[in-house]
């Protein structure tokens, strides 16, 4: 009996083993299985988890509160806060009017340079120029021979009356030269100033020649006054491009029956500036993966301008120097927290790739429209002749949108930046592409859950929030920090503010060391599509006074200037 049982125990032995085989078989087949769906896996527009095609978003027309990495993202649709904070550009009663300081013999004469943002840039700053000169402003000559080829003039854009009265205390602004002795004066002497000159460089390089001829014209006239200045010009900065600078009644009127029109389909709507134009992209030297035909068709374009070094487009892309794809842009948008029945109003001109570029978008967001779709051909007719006139339009739906969703940092995105903070820091977001761009690399190998989490974490600082941007940081017509004004309370809500953190302590009755903590992001880093990289590229310009007659040498030395016109708008 003793043998036959010895023989059964063995028997159970050799089963039991070859059962563990089988289960270890098993695990490892599994593991393998998975290894290769994750492979195959289908990019995240296409995942399984992502909350898009045919479902009711979670935020639509209402408003929501995230919690991201532990911290408070406020309202999608703004800022809690926004409220305590407020434009504030009086003069300040050291401040004389333009009657105790003009002089009588001082005539500036400006003319503006590229598209209307570009152009607005320069006739704010114009007003300022011919403050710290004491001068008489004879009303900005608008660009009418660059790319945009826009024949418009001053009081066709803008309330041309209006601008001269609201200025009337701080500058004496005239619409044409008057008659000396019955007669006109002489030719103006033409000449251009550095980039960012200063109030010294102003009053050391054009006052002689305004004192000995009277009458000064500068040409190019976009960014020549420097971006720091004491605390009444930058005032009278605001006021110029906030108050003075108001568009005609047409335009105005247009503008805000494109805005009723959105409102009548949404109560609140994004605003998308997508600047994804075939010149744009072959500018930018950027690549998005449409093989062989992308590279000629942009590659032919980029042709054109001699002086385009060459890129590298994955260097570009890593650097966060490229605007994002419209599916890119859906994509941060969806993961923020916008729905899919939320209403975009999309500024842009013609798309590359057409519909077939814009298509994932509107899978995102159906409720896709334009100037284009919410007026009809007639209604456009005054305007659609005229670049600057529809660039108008757009600037005036953007503004009143309630989220501005900016794509670049061109003249717009920084001008209406600034708008929006002045007038009660409407929500404004710009993609932190530097980081959104590894994120969309690896977007194929993560959760819906995952990718949403790491894109809000990454747009913290980026979102048009009070006090995101340090004051004195950035160009000034994007953050006007000087003419932002706060109440008291603004102090107990912020974050990291000193006056939280005592009232916080005294709570618990226990003192606590007050620091001021640095933001968790760092601050947004411009596009390679604005004035200031291109400046960099056109170094005869600084330090160098340059009469209008050497003009065309000068640019073909320096290249980029006539780019900029074109693409930084």
């Amino acid at each position: 009996m003793a043998p036959h049982r010895r023989r059964h125990q063995v028997r159970c032995l050799i089963s039991g083993a070859s059962a563990g085989s089988v289960i270890f078989a098993a695990a490892v087949l599994i593991l393998l299985l998975l290894a290769l769906l994750s492979f195959l896996a289908p990019p995240l527009l296409d995942h399984p988890s992502f909350p898009s095609y045919g479902h009711q978003s979670r935020v639509g027309r209402h408003s929501l509160i995230l919690n991201v990495g532990g911290s408070l993202l406020q309202d999608l649709w703004g800022s809690k806060i926004s409220k305590y904070f407020y434009g504030c550009s009086n003069a300040s009663s050291k401040f004389p009017t333009a009657q105790d300081v003009t002089h009588s013999k001082r005539f500036l004469m400006i003319a503006t340079s590229g598209g209307l943002n570009q152009q607005r840039t320069g006739i704010t700053d114009a007003v300022v120029a011919a403050r710290i000169l004491n001068a008489t402003l004879v009303v900005p000559k608008l660009d009418q021979k660059s790319f945009w080829k826009d024949s418009s003039n001053f009081t066709e854009i803008f309330d041309v009356d209006w601008f001269i009265s609201s200025l009337s205390k701080d500058v004496k602004i005239i619409k044409e030269l008057p008659k000396r002795g019955g007669k006109a004066f002489a030719s103006p002497q033409t000449m251009r100033v550095p980039r960012k000159c200063t109030p010294r460089c102003y009053q050391n390089r054009v006052l002689p020649v305004l004192l000995k001829r009277h009458v000064v014209q500068l040409t190019k006239f976009d960014y020549r006054l420097a971006n720091k200045l004491d605390t009444d010009l930058q005032k009278l900065r605001c006021r110029v491009n906030y108050h003075a600078l108001k568009f005609t009644h047409p335009i105005q009127a247009m503008g805000d029956l494109l805005i009723e029109r959105m409102r009548m389909r949404s109560h609140h709507f994004i605003a998308l500036h997508l600047r994804f134009e075939p010149d744009m992209l072959a500018f930018s030297g950027c690549y998005y993966g449409g093989g062989e035909k992308e590279r000629k068709e942009l590659g032919a374009i980029r042709k054109r301008w001699k002086t385009l070094h060459i890129t590298n487009p994955e260097k570009e892309r890593r650097h966060g120097k490229c605007p994002l794809t419209p599916e890119e842009v859906g994509l941060m948008l969806r993961a923020l927290g916008f729905g899919r029945d939320v209403h975009l109003y999309v500024a842009s001109g013609e798309v590359y790739g057409g519909e077939e570029t814009l298509a994932p978008l509107k899978a995102l967001f159906p409720n896709i429209h334009s100037k284009e779709t919410l007026a009809s051909a007639e209604e456009l007719a005054p305007f659609s002749r005229f670049s600057s006139r529809m660039a108008a339009l757009d600037f005036i739906v953007c503004d009143g949108s309630d989220v501005f969703v900016t794509n670049n940092n061109g003249n717009m995105a920084r001008m209406l930046a600034g708008r929006r903070r002045y007038f009660g820091h409407k929500r404004t977001i710009r993609p932190n592409a530097k980081k959104l761009y590894s994120l969309f690399l690896g977007r194929a190998n993560m959760t819906w859950e995952a990718f949403a989490a790491r894109v809000k974490t990454h747009q913290k600082g980026f979102m048009g929030d009070p006090k995101e941007v340090r004051p004195g940081r950035g160009e000034f017509h994007e953050n006007p920090s000087p003419c932002i004004c706060e109440a008291p309370e603004a102090q107990l809500l912020l974050p990291h503010s000193p006056q939280k953190r005592r009232r916080e302590a005294g709570k618990i009755k226990v003192e606590i060391p007050v620091a001021v903590a640095e933001p968790a992001e760092e601050e947004p880093e411009p596009l390679n599509l604005d004035y200031e990289e291109m400046e960099g590229q056109a170094a005869p310009l600084n330090g160098t006074l340059v009469e209008e007659d050497d003009e065309d040498e000068l640019l073909t030395r320096a290249g980029y200037i006539d780019l900029e016109e074109r693409f930084s708008d």
